[in-house]
């Protein structure tokens, strides 16, 4: 049975409005599985043209396990974590074959599963070794950047050479440290903010762009006759960097956290210049300046030898007679030619029509997936633009993901950065983020189907309470917080992530982030399929896998084990709505109250399915213990 677009909506063969319920499939892909390159790990770790991404997100041997788990937990669909660094980690136009061909058995093995996918090209902070993932190593070395001294520069904040202990959910603040923010503005804007940076006789951005994409291409190439694969997203939150920075003595607004130099801070310490810095941490609700530091005192280098800062030789800064460096133009990224620059509609916007224009070229009628800097709304597309488009964002119940506590009392509006108070207003004000989210794609994207494509929450709670007590009670109400903002919305989503190789020691193997709904440490029983999983009570749901109509309303109790909807039905579909009752809710049987019809229970399939009568506009179905 196929999935396609439908206006706003996802439909099948039938017209019926399809519901995607998926996870992202893993956060550990971030990483290469050999040698294992989970972030804490030195050994070994700025080799990086030697590694391989096959067993990423399992070794196939293990893939009927895990897709059988996440089958059974509800989910159909998965956001496919790959990085451009499995494709072409060895070099310039190096593709690692026998991973491209890996990735075609995990596609494969899903299909057996019933899963749709997209492809996620994922980055965060462009690179490992600026302190994320996704680039190859090479990429920055391309531009005369030493990787093996951005930890004494303050060039980013890399896990492995970090001094323990590695600073909680701090990894973000890369986005306007050097290394990132200064690839990222190569990759978007080079051609106008650093013009005279070539790389082997090509424009800095011409040749980022054009190996980012034909990476990219090489999945498509291989996938694209695989009929689950929905499409691709045309890059993982991307950033800035410089772009439209109005004063590099300045934070700008920025998000600090730890160790925080301005931008012009990043561009001296990278040339060996010792900076005093701002050192931010987490307070009540907020962040907060809490001292400096010195940093870079034995004056190390960020940029290799035979290379000077980009930024100087654009005349960003430079030294004056007497040796003492000066910022000359602190509103340098922020106009081109006397305009001022927009990052999403100058240069993101480009980025992804030339994007879409070769994946349709291997693979025509492929979804793109698009999201825009976090937090930040997209750029406007007219419905030209907007064919063959998905809006897929992300969004976290930051209080919780930052913090890693949970208070029913305080939550974060993301989109203002102000707290809010009290379950009622924090339940209005998540249900009102995602909603503003969800009007972005129906306004100023032309009305293309949504997908959040992330969100979820830590499980390392209040100091890892959990893991001692195998009490989770704690991230059920937390999770839930969010779920009930999705439903309220009814939302598709991708829920961040189920990873494999989850310990409770290293949590996702990435920078100490513990987001998995799975962990083999919370596995007790082989011999359960359940076992493992995580808030388990929030995270496998009834829901409306497919609607004969249009669906009004969706939600569910986890506490009270009641689900709810309501639907228009469309009396030209004659297929059933089709709802999945999860066995693992109701392991006794639950009771059916419905406004009209007939409906049939299929426990084998955890599916109930419901005819509408006649009579009723709106239909309604109770399902309950």
């Amino acid at each position: 049975m196929g999935i396609f677009v439908n206006k706003t909506d996802f439909n099948d063969d039938f017209g019926r409005q399809v519901m995607l319920r998926g996870v992202n499939l893993a956060g550990s892909s971030k990483v290469p599985y050999t040698p294992p390159g989970a972030t804490y790990t030195q050994e070994g770790f700025f080799d990086h043209r030697q590694v391989s991404f096959i067993g990423r997100p399992f070794p196939i041997a293990h893939a009927d396990e895990h897709l059988e788990r996440l089958r059974e937990w509800g989910f159909n669909f998965l956001r496919l974590v790959v990085t451009w660094e499995g494709i072409e980690h060895a070099g310039p136009g190096i593709y690692d074959s026998a991973y491209l061909d890996y990735l075609v058995e995990v596609v494969r093995k899903a299909a057996q599963y019933g899963f749709y996918l997209f492809i996620d090209p994922h980055q965060d902070v462009w690179s490992r070794f600026s302190g994320g993932a996704g680039a190859p190593g090479w990429t920055l070395e391309a531009v005369g950047l030493d990787i093996t001294h951005f930890t004494e520069t303050g060039a980013a904040l890399v896990h492995a050479t970090h001094p323990s202990p590695y600073p909680r959910m701090a990894w973000h603040t890369n986005t306007s440290k050097l290394a990132c923010a200064t690839m990222f503005t190569l990759f978007f804007a080079g051609n106008d903010f650093a013009p005279q940076t070539m790389i082997e006789g090509e424009p800095a951005q011409e040749y980022l762009q054009r190996h980012y994409i034909d990476a990219i291409s090489q999945v498509a190439v291989r996938v694209k006759d695989q009929p689950n694969v929905l499409g691709y997203d045309s890059l993982n939150e991307p950033s800035s960097g410089f772009i439209g920075w109005k004063d590099l003595n300045s934070l700008d607004g920025s998000v600090s956290l730890d160790l925080s130099p301005t931008p012009y801070q990043s561009m001296l310490l990278a040339a060996g210049i010792s900076q005093e810095v701002d050192v931010w941490s987490i307070g009540l609700a907020s962040l907060k300046k809490t001292g400096t530091r010195r940093l870079n005192e034995f004056g190390s280098h960020a940029w290799l030898p035979g290379y000077d800062c980009i930024w100087k030789q654009h005349g960003v800064w430079d030294f004056d007679a007497a040796g003492e460096p000066h910022l000359l133009r602190p509103d340098y990224f922020a106009q081109v030619n006397g305009k001022s620059v927009s990052f999403a509609e100058d240069y993101y916007r480009p980025f992804n029509r030339r994007f879409t224009a070769a994946i349709h070229d291997v693979h025509p009628g492929a979804l793109i997936f698009i999201e825009t800097e976090p937090d930040q709304p997209p750029y406007v597309m007219d419905a030209q633009e907007a064919t063959e488009v998905v809006y897929a964002p992300h969004w976290y119940d930051a209080f919780v993901l930052v913090k890693k506590e949970y208070t029913p009392w305080i939550g974060v509006n993301s989109l203002s950065r102000r707290a809010v108070f009290t379950p009622p207003g924090i339940r209005r004000s998540y249900r009102s983020q995602l909603a503003t989210l969800k009007q972005q794609a129906e306004g100023r994207l032309s009305g293309v189907p949504f997908v959040l494509g992330e969100f979820g929450i830590p499980y390392d709670l209040h100091e890892k309470h959990a893991y001692q007590t195998g009490d989770f009670s704690i991230q059920l109400k937390a999770l839930q917080r969010s779920m009930q903002a999705v439903e309220d919305n009814l939302l598709n989503y991708s829920l961040w992530n189920y990873s494999p190789d989850n310990t409770n020691l290293h949590g996702d193997q990435w920078n100490d982030e513990d987001l998995s709904i799975y962990s083999p440490d919370q596995r007790s029983n082989p011999r359960d399929i359940n076992s493992g999983g995580r808030a388990l009570q929030a995270v496998v749901r009834p829901y409306p896998v497919a609607t004969a109509g249009k669906l009004i309303s969706s939600g569910f109790n986890p506490r009270r084990r009641v689900f709810h909807m309501a639907f228009r039905p469309d009396p030209q579909i004659t297929a059933p709505t089709e709802i999945f009752v999860p066995n693992y809710q109701y392991p006794h049987g639950y009771s059916v109250r419905v406004s009209d019809g007939r409906y049939e229970i299929k426990r084998s399939s955890q599916r109930l399915l419901y005819w509408p009568g006649e009579k009723k506009s709106v239909e309604r179905i109770t399902i309950k213990p």
